[in-house]
């Protein structure tokens, strides 16, 4: 093995990724990747995790559900779908997709088929709100100018479910829901301890439910975020969850800030992010 500079290594690591993206289907041993870059399978395995936060495996176990996932939306059979994508039998990916997509891929499928959505809006401080749940809870909180966006944003997630509009006198589980979330946003009010529909990746909802431990007033960053549960390398994959979060504020991914303090991202406006930590900071100084 010779060494390699750093500009070598990253093209390095690149063409390996690539490789993977394009050969997901077939089985890939450590080996194989390392002799095409002229590595020992151990350097890459350390070089690879440290540059991707994950593990050559599991890059290649996440490209394969992407490519999984994408073919259920596109309408292709379960079967057919788990054979093109380079699952070896039926049994595997129902137990690997259903704790990566939390859901059975039937349901992933059907975007929602067969499940009944009620949502609501209201306006807050930091201007008009939906949210939206399913028998189990809230699945879907989001910001935006007018219901029509954020309807259309609602049926971007769930585009197969029977998406009920929510007047207040109809349904008073989710008006009592969204009136508390907009009483701790614009009165402050403590946070509402409502029931959570959270989908996602493995890895998202390993990120969401430590966001959920995260103390009113603390902040902390990406790189932090991914130390705590215990992948420190992951932290771009941390800010990725963060920025997939569909249910703001009841999921305080705007407590999560860049390593120099700055705020980083926010999917809502930074002047949201910024208006709730304030908010925050001042209750938690009330005290």
């Amino acid at each position: 093995m010779t060494m390699q500079s750093d500009k070598e290594r990253s093209t390095s690591l690149v063409e390996i990724a690539r490789y993977i993206e394009s050969h997901s289907d077939e089985p890939l041993t450590l080996s194989k990747l390392a002799n095409k870059v002229k590595l020992t399978p151990s350097h890459l395995q350390r070089i690879f995790k440290a540059e991707f936060g994950v593990s050559p495996k599991a890059y290649q176990d996440a490209v394969r559900l992407r490519h999984f996932k994408q073919s259920l939306k596109q309408g292709d059979s379960v079967t057919d779908a788990i054979f093109s994508s380079g699952y070896g039998s039926v049994s595997r990916i129902y137990g690997e997709a259903t704790r990566n997509i939390g859901m059975t891929p039937k349901s992933y499928r059907s975007g929602g088929a067969g499940e009944a959505i009620t949502y609501a809006y209201k306006d807050t401080s930091l201007g008009l709100m939906a949210m939206a749940a399913t028998a189990k809870g809230v699945c879907f909180v989001q910001f935006g100018n007018d219901e029509e966006t954020l309807l259309k944003m609602l049926q971007e997630e769930f585009p197969k479910a029977d998406l009920r509009s929510s007047p207040a006198d109809s349904e008073a589980e989710l008006n009592n829901w969204i009136t508390a979330l907009e009483q701790h946003i614009s009165q402050g009010t403590a946070r509402p301890d409502l029931p959570l529909d959270m989908r996602g990746t493995a890895f998202q909802m390993q990120v969401w439910k430590f966001l959920l431990s995260v103390r009113e007033g603390d902040v902390l960053s990406y790189s932090e975020l991914a130390k705590q549960i215990g992948k420190p390398k992951a932290f771009r994959a941390a800010a990725s969850a963060c920025g997939a979060n569909r249910i703001g504020v009841l999921i305080p991914c705007h407590r999560v800030l860049r390593g120099d303090g700055s705020l980083g991202g926010y999917r809502w406006g930074l002047e949201r992010k910024e208006a709730l930590l304030e908010a925050e900071n001042a209750r938690r100084n009330d005290r």
